[in-house]
Parts: C-alpha cells; structure tokens; sequence
C-alpha cells in the first residue's frame, strides 16, 4: 500500500471525502493527491488520475476520508494504569491511588512503554495527533517519534517532588530543556503544562507565563475540574480558580483550559474575552462525577472547544469516536437543544478545533491543499453502519474506531488495513503485562 520509492506521489479516492474545511462539506467520488508528506489536490478522481497520471492509485471505495482526529488532551503513559482504580471520587483516585502509584512505579521506561501503548491504541484508533501531559516528557515524545505519529508534548510543572523532578522550577528547566533538545523534530510541538492552579504556586505560573510568552507556545492546564478545587481555591486565595488565573496573567490565546465543567455565565465571558480554549473531556467528566460542561454555551460565547479523552486511567478507552458521540449527546442534553452540537460540529471538535487550540491550525485538522497529509480512512459498509444516508452522521453516531481501516501521518501509512505499520503490538503488549504484574503486588 506504501508507494514505491520512486513515487510522485498517491492519489486516495473513496466513497465521500469529509474536508472539514468549508464545514458541513462533503464531497462525493472524490481524490485526495498527496507528494512530498502535504495534500497538493482535492478534485473529482476522474480529474486526479488524468492530472497526476504517474501517481500511485489507493481507492477506498466502502470508505470516508477524514482528518486525522486530534486528542486534546490526555495522559498517555497512564494507560499502564487502565482499570487499577475505578470507580472513585477524584481526589480519592489521585491520593489514595494515583499519584502514590506514581511515586512507586513512574520511570522513563514506564512512561516510554505506556506511551507507546497510547499510540498504538490511538493510531488504531484514528488518532493522528495528541496533547500531553507527564513525567519525563522526553520519553512519551521518543514513543510518539517510534510510532510516526505528531504529538504536542506537556511540559508538566507542578510543586511536589516526583521521581522526575525535585521541585517546580527543577520540572521547568527540565522541560525547557528537552524542547531545545527536540525542536527541530517535524512531528512533535511544545506546551508548558501546569498541573492545575490547586498544585502550582503563584510564582510559578508566573513563569510559566513569561516561558509561554517568550517562546510563543500554548499553556495546557487542568481548570474548574470540580467544585471541590473551586472551594479550596476559595478557601485559600479568596477567588475561584479562573479569577486567579486572570490576575496572574495565564488568560489569553495560549491558554487551553482542560476541563472547565464548573462555569458561572460571567466565567464563560471570561475565557470568550481573552480568546481562551477549552479541552472537553467528556468520559472522563462522566466517570469521575465531575459534572457536565457547558459546552454550548462555551461555544455560543465564541470560546474554541475541542475533544480530549483524558488519561486511560479516568476512562479507559483513548477512543476519539467515544469522545465525539459523547459531546454531541451530552450538549444536547445538558442545553435541552436537540440542534446543540450537530455531528459536524463534533467533528469539528476532534480535529480542526484542537489543532486551532494547538496553534497546529495552519499544517493540520482539515483536508485542504499546503496542510500535511494526516489522513483516516473509515469504512462505511458493515452491519452497524448501514445504510448510510449521512457519512458525517454516520460517523459520529454509528461508526466506532473499528471501522478505521488506514491511518497517515505526514503521509505516511502508518495503519494499513488495520495493522500497525510502525509499532510492534505483540511486544507493546508484552511491556504491558510485565508492567501490570509489577503493580500489581507493590
């Protein structure tokens, strides 16, 4: 499936091409021409084949073609903790049983193996770019490099010391430094990551704000999870988290708030004003009892929301379609709007809305001519997905990330007819268990 090394280039035809960009588009017996890692056309395949005759010919013909899904937000080395602790309030999960798991276990190698996992998984799942957020940020970004998939890696800042880190501004120059390291890698970009405004300091995320200014990358941080950190903050700063955030300076374009499920009116005005955007994480929310995010009215205010799966240990699955289905149903439930968040918008959601709060919006997260080739193919012709009148419904509330059939990044195949073309499953697998059985007697 991989074009010869003499190759000009590949035209991909399928059933129906979802660009994205215009929205609500979809284009029918169309080709999408890919050369030199970007799309150069997207016209009718009676044209493609007649303009680029010497390409490589991929035809798809059960199939939609989307842009690769953007996972906004997640903490990939965690999937080796898929399942260790459900069923917990959140400050439960992460004392009783997360962070004292992390202190035990957590190590390059553990990170490297569980975020080799998360790859593998999202790419399966048609997940070509992900947001992250952890420990030894050097490992997840050689695990995304292995799989030949984009990552946006977390520069995690946070007060207490862990096996990584001795203190906060040991975790900055840490991950300052390995941006300097790895800047010229193509796949990979940076973020500065602040746990949350309950875990770092006021002088830290003053640094964070200038580090981001300077270096002109986003800040990812958790923010209005719950209504406990809300009260804490109250208690201890006499103002809600946002407030905070606001007088330190960390609201504006760069800032993607993860979370943000406890909002008042004058709240969503806020983030509206300084251009902030917001990871919506809906399982995760959900399996917590977090609460549910006012997504369209986020949304309504002008505030960029995209999808995030959050770790796999506080929703098990790193599964973007999960994600996408999730928001369209909640929003509409949680507005009493049947129209809130049509299957488009949430398409939209998990691809060029996360790619826009990356600030990826330029190279990714649509089907348009000059973008990289980050492409999936889905297959429209099972018993599930049948019939179809609507692909881009279809999509969101029918199909599922077994459907997902071929997988480029940059465009390279990076899943061909439902094989992993860059990871080993089997051996990923293997760490897996070795790492499961590890925990599981400490």
């Amino acid at each position: 499936m991989n074009p010869p090394s003499d190759s000009e280039g590949t035209i991909i035809s399928a059933r129906w091409i979802v660009p994205v960009e215009p929205a609500r588009t979809v284009l029918a017996s169309h080709a999408l021409v890919v050369s030199d890692e970007r799309i150069v056309a997207v016209l009718p395949v009676t044209e493609a084949v007649a303009r680029y005759s010497s390409y490589d010919r991929i035809d798809l013909a059960d199939h939609v073609l989307i842009p690769g899904l953007v996972n906004l937000h997640t903490h990939a080395a965690m999937t080796l903790m898929r399942g260790m602790a459900d069923d917990l309030t959140l400050m439960d999960w992460l004392k009783q049983h997360i962070w004292p798991a992390e202190m035990r276990h957590v190590c390059e190698d553990f990170v490297r193996d569980g975020a080799q996992l998360a790859c593998a998984e999202m790419l399966l799942g048609g997940v070509t770019c992900f947001s992250d957020m952890y420990f030894y940020p050097q490992a997840t970004a050689a695990a995304a490099i292995t799989a030949g998939m984009r990552a946006a890696i977390g520069l995690i800042v946070i007060e207490f010391p862990s096996p990584y880190a001795s203190d906060a501004q040991d975790y900055l120059s840490k991950g300052l430094a390995l941006r300097d390291t790895l800047r010229g890698e193509p796949l990979l970009s940076f973020c500065l990551a602040p746990h949350a405004p309950y875990t770092v300091s006021d002088q830290t995320l003053r640094r964070v704000v200038t580090y981001a200014s300077e270096l002109d990358i986003p800040i990812h941080t958790h923010v209005h999870e719950t209504t406990a950190e809300i009260a804490q903050s109250i208690e201890q700063h006499g103002m809600r988290p946002l407030s905070r955030l606001e007088g330190l300076g960390l609201l504006g374009p760069s800032l993607i708030a993860v979370h943000a499920v406890h909002l008042q009116a004058d709240e969503i005005d806020l983030l509206a004003h300084h251009g902030c955007h917001v990871a919506h994480c809906p399982s995760s929310n959900l399996k917590l009892a977090s609460g549910f995010a006012p997504v369209r009215s986020l949304i309504n205010a002008g505030v960029n929301v995209g999808i995030g799966s959050d770790g796999a240990a506080s929703n098990n699955r790193l599964d973007m379609f999960s994600e996408m289905r999730l928001a369209a149903l909640l929003a509409k439930a949680v507005s009493n709007d049947a129209t809130a968040v049509p299957a488009w918008e949430a398409l939209e959601m998990a691809t060029l809305r996360p790619a826009r709060a990356l600030g990826l919006e330029s190279t990714i997260g649509s089907l348009a001519t000059g973008k990289f080739a980050d492409l999936v193919a889905v297959r429209l012709a099972d018993v599930h997905t049948s019939p179809c009148y609507d692909p881009v419904s279809q999509l969101v509330y029918a199909a599922g990330r077994e459907d997902v059939s071929h997988v480029w990044v940059n465009g390279r195949l990076v899943v061909d007819n439902r094989n992993l073309t860059t990871l080993n499953a089997d051996a990923i697998m293997a760490r897996a268990a070795f790492w499961r059985n590890r925990m599981a007697v400490a």
